[in-house]
């Protein structure tokens, strides 16, 4: 890592803290004496095997962007968002394993998005769920006031 303000890849940790789910690291370059924040994030590697065979690694982002796009104009922050992701990628840790269905995923989505927002969670449904008549879509909304 070089530093950003004189490009010299010597530099010292002073200070570290958990921001979330990253780690924060305040740095001191050696040559010039600047300080500047570095932010860890740590992954795992982990595999979705997706409906037909295929691997893929997991990507929260594509995740985050398929729950954006179902809460656009919903009341629902940023952060809120953020934090179902991390709720998600959580429990795909805590299965322990190498290679996650995307079923599972897609299912956790549904899961905190029928607990955050109802019309969030139709929305998301209807295409993971590849609902194609207004009967499917009676079908679950019906199961979701059922819940």
């Amino acid at each position: 890592m070089r530093c950003p303000h004189c490009g010299h890849t010597s530099h010292r940790v002073i200070d570290t803290r958990e921001a979330g789910e990253d780690i924060r690291r305040r740095r001191r370059c050696d040559h010039c004496g600047q300080r500047f924040t570095t932010y860890e994030h740590i992954s795992a590697n982990l595999l979705v095997v997706k409906s037909d065979g295929r691997r893929e690694p997991f990507d929260r982002q594509k995740v985050l962007s398929g729950i954006q796009i179902a809460s656009v104009k919903r009341p629902i922050s940023s952060a809120a968002l953020e934090h179902v992701v991390v709720q998600i990628e959580e429990a795909l840790f805590a299965l322990g394993r190498a290679e996650v269905p995307s079923s599972v995923i897609g299912n956790l989505v549904l899961d905190h998005l029928a607990q955050m927002d109802q019309v969030a969670y139709i929305r998301f449904a209807s295409v993971y769920l590849n609902i194609n008549d207004l009967n499917d879509l009676r079908a679950e909304i019906d199961r979701l006031m059922g819940r």
